[in-house]
C-alpha cells in the first residue's frame, strides 16, 4: 500500500527551551536510578539531601510548543519534625516518673488504712462498710500497677530513689496484709485497737476443738506418704473456708469478740495447712497457736 494513503501523524514542534530541560531531566533520572545501585556514602562524608516533591506536569508557554514539564519542588526542612535527642527522651523519662511518684506519695499521706490504696479494688474501705472478702486477683492487678509506679529502679539514686524505696515498701506490706485472709483480719482488729497477732493468752477453750487439733497433728506425724494427707487437706480446707465465713459475718455485724475468736480458730487451721504443705516422713509436727 502507498504511504501517501495512510494518516499522517500531526508533527507537534517543541521549542529549545523543553529540548534542554528534557535532556537534563532524562539525565538526571538516569543517575538517581544508578545511584541507588551503587553503595550510599555515610552521612558524614555527603551532606543530608533534602527531600523533593513531585507537581503535576505543565505545558510550555512558547507558542505553538507542545511539550509538558514535569515540575518538582525541594521541600523546606522545617516541614520535617526532628527526633528528640536520647538527653531529652531520658529527661522527659524522669519528669515523669518523678511525678508519677509524688502522685503516689500524696495518696499515700491522705491513705488512712491500706484499703485507702487501693481504690479501685477496694472502694468502699474496711468492714463494716466495706466486705471482708476481697477479689484476690483485682487486687494484684492494682498492685502491680502501683509497684510499676513506685519502682526504685525508675529514678536514679539519691532522695528521689530513698522516696521510692519508702512507697514501694509500704504497698508491699499493704498486699501482703490484705491478700492474706488471716493478716486481714489480723490487721483489722489491730485498727481497733486489739493486737490479735501477738496476744499470747489468745486461747481456744473449746475442748472438743483442741482435741480435734490435737488428733490432726498426730494424723500428720503417722502418714506414710504424701497421698495419706490428702483427705487431711481437704477437710483442713473446708474448715479454713467456713472460719473466714464466719470471720466476715462478724466484721460485718462489727463483733469484735467473735472476730476475735474466730481469729485464733483461723490461726489453728493456717498452721495445719503449713504442716502438711511442708510435710517430710519422720519429721515431727510442731503446732503453734
Amino acid at each position: 500500500m502507498r504511504s501517501s494513503l495512510l494518516p499522517r501523524r500531526p508533527l507537534w514542534r517543541v521549542c529549545d527551551a523543553c529540548k534542554q530541560h528534557q535532556r537534563n531531566y532524562a539525565t538526571s533520572k538516569g543517575f538517581s536510578r544508578a545511584a541507588t545501585l551503587t553503595t550510599v556514602a555515610p552521612s558524614s562524608v555527603l551532606p543530608p539531601r533534602q527531600p523533593t516533591e513531585l507537581r503535576p506536569a505543565t505545558g510550555c508557554r512558547t507558542q505553538g510548543c507542545k511539550s509538558s514539564i514535569p515540575q518538582t519542588r525541594r521541600m523546606s526542612s522545617s516541614t520535617a519534625s526532628p527526633a528528640p535527642s536520647p538527653e531529652k527522651a531520658d529527661a522527659q523519662t524522669l519528669e515523669e516518673a518523678e511525678k508519677e511518684l509524688e502522685e503516689l506519695e500524696e495518696k499515700e499521706k491522705k491513705a488512712k488504712t491500706h484499703y485507702d490504696l487501693f481504690p479501685q479494688t477496694l472502694p468502699d474501705g474496711p468492714p463494716p462498710k466495706g466486705p471482708f472478702a476481697i477479689d484476690t486477683r483485682a487486687l494484684r492487678r492494682e498492685f502491680l500497677t502501683l509497684q510499676a509506679t513506685a519502682h526504685p529502679d525508675l529514678v536514679p539514686p539519691g532522695p528521689e530513689k530513698r522516696r521510692a524505696e519508702a512507697a514501694s515498701a509500704r504497698i508491699n506490706e499493704a498486699y501482703r496484709t490484705l491478700a492474706h485472709p488471716l493478716l486481714r483480719a489480723q490487721y483489722l482488729l489491730a485498727l481497733r485497737g486489739v493486737d490479735a497477732a501477738n496476744d499470747e493468752t489468745a486461747r481456744v477453750e473449746d475442748p472438743s476443738l483442741l482435741m480435734l487439733v490435737l488428733e490432726t497433728r498426730e494424723a500428720i506425724e503417722e502418714a506414710g506418704s504424701e497421698e495419706d494427707l490428702e483427705p487431711l487437706k481437704e477437710e483442713n480446707e473446708e474448715r479454713i473456708r467456713l472460719s473466714e465465713d464466719a470471720l466476715a459475718r462478724a466484721f460485718e455485724e462489727d463483733d469484735e469478740m467473735g472476730a476475735r475468736r474466730e481469729v485464733t480458730r483461723l490461726r489453728y487451721w493456717v498452721n495445719i495447712r503449713e504442716s502438711i504443705h511442708n510435710w517430710e516422713r519422720g519429721k515431727p509436727i510442731v503446732l503453734e497457736h
